[in-house]
């Protein structure tokens, strides 16, 4: 009997490459973005997902009290 184990790597993802171009872009100066915008692939997914989050949890809140 073998034991096969699956080792499996989450990587840099969509956004981290997108971020490092950004950055790259930034700094040989292609881009005059502002540094808010260049780490924007970082901060905007973040901050949909904590959105998202606390809408869920105000529906959820919004039920309990109309079922008390």
């Amino acid at each position: 009997m073998t034991n096969k184990e699956t080792a499996t790597s989450g990587g840099i993802g969509f956004f981290g490459i997108l971020t490092l171009i950004f950055i790259t872009l930034k700094l040989v100066g292609i881009v005059n973005w502002s540094w808010v915008w260049v780490l924007a692939p970082i901060w905007i997914p973040l901050a949909l997902t904590v959105a998202i989050i606390l809408v869920v949890f105000g529906f959820i809140s919004l039920i309990a009290t109309k079922k008390s």
